[in-house]
């Protein structure tokens, strides 16, 4: 596109210093349709986890399997359309048999752009993701710093993959077209790309929370993890709070740098980089035609069983990953307290715990499992009765079209992280309920919680307080439902991942 003809990094030192407003909330009130023209015509994005990957079945048959998940439904339709290249980790068993040079045109049915996939070893999957990426920077990130376990091997692979991915991005990337990492994992691929290319235009989204400058002192690395993002010229966050702390992050470590959090700018040996605020949502139009066009009763027999699908029951519902940043066990605990309390509500709803199985290299998220599975079985065996069992637990893996059913029959959702970047089945859940009832309980240190309006919001770690909101989102009046409901669905709509995409470029405009 015509706008990035002088990259965003040169046009820093050359343009007016003073910049636009700190756009604190980039979502509401911020036309997409008027910032189509900021997406490039063509981009290489940069993230972890590929959006296709090819796995060779029992059978020695090569299978193509999409990635679920919010990053590859905001972004694939956007590469489909503008084209590119994806730079993500060749994780598929079969991924380099397919591939010529590391690279595969996608999607398989309809070719609109190049993945390059990256090639790791054992070693280094071991050393920058289960070690590195989730056992230092994810708890760092989610302020539970007594779960860091920094090896020096970790940091090594960490530093070593990031390398990896900023050559693969040197292979791939043509001159002027911007490149957007993505997450956690490549924090010191900017610097390395810019070391490459000191005029391209680079971006970073931070797709997980960012902690307080305290809490990120606890990392050792911290500084140069800093430095790495400031090479991007536009780093994005779900919320204003986490932006505004990693400003104040920056100050803490670079005296030396210019900090302006009214324009969420740092300016650092000569160059300057923007912090925004620019909330990931859902592709709303698309789940709420699946959740239409689904068979909610076939779904309660699939989920519940034929002999304990009784549509009188009432459906409660939490969907997550098995990390222990979600406060699951608190959950449980609070449905324990809620029927103990109110004996007349045992055999009125059931709770369903759809669950997914995640990081199971690290023995904490192993033990962490063993820990809620034994939760539920203690509840069912204290409450559960011939006929009714208060929670239903599954691992089972469920596709769209269902999970978007599950939603629209589950009157009450669930969703109590102890801390979230966003959380986007509290975005799915309410738009999922076209029926016009449902209500959510949302933890008010989930990012969402800064965004939708209409939840029933706790503190995660409130056991009573987490119980008080599921007996009161059971017992809503027909009025107080579809008000609240009305009001999360608007939330939502506002923050459609089509419109994510265009927000984060736009934000490069005034720099």
């Amino acid at each position: 596109m015509t706008c990035y003809a002088m990259s965003l990094r040169q046009r820093s030192t050359t343009a007016s210093r003073r910049g636009s407003p700190y756009q604190r909330q980039m979502g509401p009130g911020v036309s997409g349709n008027a910032q189509n023209d900021a997406v490039p015509d063509s981009l290489v994005v940069v993230s972890n986890r590929e959006p296709y990957s090819h796995e060779q079945d029992d059978d020695g048959e090569i299978q193509v399997q999409s990635a679920a998940g919010g990053l590859t439904s905001a972004l694939d339709p956007v590469m489909q359309s503008r084209g590119g290249t994806w730079v993500a980790w060749g994780s598929g068993d079969a991924d380099m048999a397919v591939a010529d040079e590391g690279i595969v045109e996608v999607p398989p049915s309809d070719p609109a752009y190049d993945l390059k996939r990256v090639p790791l070893s054992d070693a280094a999957v071991q050393g920058y993701y289960y070690g590195y990426a989730n056992q230092v920077l994810w708890p760092l990130c989610h302020e539970d710093t007594g779960r860091i376990w920094a090896e020096p091997a970790y940091w090594e692979q960490y530093r070593a993959v990031n390398e990896q991915f900023a050559e693969a991005v040197d292979t791939v990337a043509d001159a002027g077209q911007p490149v957007w990492f993505q997450d956690y994992h490549l924090a010191l691929a900017p610097r390395l790309v810019r070391e490459r290319r000191p005029d391209a235009t680079l971006l970073q989204f931070w797709h997980i929370p960012w902690p307080a400058p305290s809490v990120f002192r606890h990392c050792p690395h911290s500084d140069a993890l800093l430095d790495g993002l400031l090479a991007c010229d536009i780093i994005g966050f779900h919320t204003a709070g986490y932006a505004e702390q990693f400003l104040h992050c920056v100050d803490s470590a670079f005296p030396a740098a210019t900090v302006d959090t009214d324009s969420g700018t740092v300016t650092r040996d000569g160059d300057r980089t923007r912090a925004v605020a620019n909330p990931l949502g859902i592709d709303v139009g698309g789940v709420r035609d699946r959740a239409r066009a689904t068979d909610v009763a076939s779904i309660r027999d699939t989920v519940l069983g034929g002999s304990r699908s009784d549509t009188s029951i009432r459906l409660a519902l939490g969907v997550e990953r098995l990390d222990y940043s979600k406060g699951i066990p608190e959950r449980i605990e609070a449905l324990a307290h809620l029927w103990d309390r109110r004996p007349d509500l045992r055999g009125d709803f059931t709770y369903v715990q759809k669950a997914s199985r995640t990081r199971e290299g690290i023995a904490a998220y192993r033990r962490y499992r063993a820990d809620v599975v034994d939760a539920i079985e203690r509840v069912n065996d204290r409450f559960g009765t011939d006929d009714w069992q208060p929670i239903v637990y599954t691992e089972a893996n469920l596709d769209n079209e269902t999970l978007a059913g599950l939603y629209r029959a589950a009157e009450v959702a669930v969703v109590t992280p102890h801390r979230d970047g966003m959380n986007l089945v509290a975005h799915e859940y309410p738009v999922a309920c076209t029926d016009g009832d449902g209500a959510l309980v949302l933890s008010e240190l989930a990012g969402a919680a800064t965004h939708l309006d209409g939840a029933l919001t706790v503190n995660p770690h409130d056991i009573e307080a987490i119980a008080d909101a599921i007996e009161r989102a059971l017992e809503l009046d027909e009025a107080e439902t579809s008000d609240r409901l009305s009001r999360l669905q608007h939330s939502v709509e506002t923050l459609d991942s089509a419109e994510w995409v265009a927000r984060q470029f736009s934000a490069g405009q005034s720099l």
